[in-house]
């Protein structure tokens, strides 16, 4: 068919004009790299401060008077504030565009960060850190951001895009780790966390690149928000998804919680737990592109299945075999290898169903189902912890929900539901 403006009638000639405007791949006039690179780094800086608090837990504790179970409460709670508020935010971000959204975030979380530095008792603490730090998070994080990143590339490279996206996020766990050791011994834990305020003030100035424009008009029928989730939520293969990501998040928060502590139980020093996390981060990175570059070759749902068993392997010869230094850091960096391999198979499947126009939104529902996980996973390490005197039963817990996440993912299909072709 001829595109010459001559050639064609003044209405068709609006359409067609109008539908090649939305297949432009960035709504904020920055090229897709100068995303990428901004929405690595601001990745980078917030899930790497957070990757970080597990240091804490035991000089926090010691330094307040406070059992274990306080601390998990404070991290589940702010997991739990983190998945309630996230789709409310994608869906502001899908609409006024993430850039904004993430200035916000960035505001509550330095925040947050300094009530937990200065806090006055464990409420203000707890509070602190739940509430603040994981509302901080539901804009600065995985659904807003990656949704830009998804809005902004082909579809062809998509997976891949969201794969050196979250590589990002692990170099900043991988980095993050060794500066919060050093923080906690050379500033004190409070000072420490202070420092981490003011670096994460840097992710301002990196949102420019997101601040996208109004969405830009679709190729027919818009779903509007609320007919894009009841479409989400009635669909069989995103439920599945979002079990099988519930698994994840227990698994991640649970460990990244309480592996320190765990170690230091085991008679290990605080560098080791410090390097083990830090392990994680670094093998997250190669985990995280291999699994975007995969997902673009091979059924999604089928590799996050085969992430799942392995989790259960690694998960079970850790906890149940005898603990040592070399054991402990080749826990690191197998569990590295899986870590958040799973985010971009879940968003990039998440867009294979739903298409991008609700990118950010869909992505916040599925993260929900994550941060519920995330909330047990916290909350039920200390309690188990503090009942019967050892992680065995979390342990336990976690291998049996990765192997039951494995087999909610076989069945997933990667076809675009039919209300949602308009808006791929």
């Amino acid at each position: 068919m001829s595109l010459d403006p001559l050639e064609i009638p003044m209405p068709k000639l609006r359409t067609t004009l109008r539908r090649r405007r939305t297949m432009s791949p960035s709504r904020s006039g920055h090229s897709p790299l100068a995303i990428l690179i901004c929405a690595s780094a601001i990745l980078a800086i917030s899930l790497g401060v957070r990757h970080s608090f597990g240091l804490f837990l035991q000089p926090v504790t010691e330094a307040g008077g406070w059992s274990r179970e306080s601390f998990g409460l404070a991290i589940a709670l702010q997991n739990l504030v983190w998945g309630l508020s996230q789709p409310f935010a994608g869906m502001l971000a899908d609409r006024i565009g993430a850039g904004r959204m993430i200035i916000a975030g960035t505001a509550l979380y330095v925040v947050g960060l300094l009530v937990m530095a200065l806090p006055q008792g464990e409420t203000a603490f707890i509070l602190g850190t739940g509430l603040l730090v994981g509302l901080g998070l539901s804009g600065t994080t995985y659904p807003l951001v990656l949704g830009a990143v998804t809005r902004a590339t082909s579809p062809e490279k998509r997976s891949l895009a969201l794969g050196l996206a979250m590589g990002g996020a692990a170099f900043g766990q991988f980095v993050m780790l060794p500066g919060a050791l050093g923080g906690i011994g050379l500033l004190g834990w409070s000072g420490a966390l202070m420092a981490m305020a003011v670096l994460t003030l840097a992710m301002a100035p990196l949102a420019v690149p997101l601040m996208e424009t109004a969405h830009a008009p679709s190729q027919g029928a818009e779903m509007s928000a609320g007919q894009a989730i009841r479409l989400a939520l009635g669909h069989r293969g995103f439920q599945l998804l979002a079990l099988g990501f519930f698994v994840c998040g227990f698994q991640v928060v649970f460990i990244a919680t309480h592996v320190p502590a765990f170690l230091s139980d085991k008679g290990l020093t605080a560098g080791i737990g410090s390097t083990v996390l830090a392990l994680i981060g670094l093998l997250n990175i190669p985990g995280t592109y291999y699994a975007g570059l995969w997902g673009a070759k091979w059924r999604k749902p089928m590799l996050l299945s085969w992430l799942y068993v392995i989790r259960a392997v690694v998960i079970a010869a850790f906890a149940f075999l005898p603990v040592s230094e070399a054991s402990a850091y080749a826990f690191g960096a197998a569990m590295g290898l899986v870590w958040l391999s799973t985010v971009p198979l879940t968003n990039g499947t998440v867009a294979a169903l739903f298409g991008v126009r609700n990118m950010s939104m869909l992505g916040g529902v599925v993260f929900l189902a994550h941060q519920l996980g995330a909330f047990l996973g916290g909350w039920l390490g200390g309690v188990l912890y503090d009942r019967l005197g050892s992680y065995d039963g979390a342990w336990i817990v976690a291998i049996g929900l990765s192997l039951l996440a494995a087999l909610l993912n076989l069945p997933i299909r990667e076809e675009t539901a039919e209300p949602a072709r308009a808006a791929a």
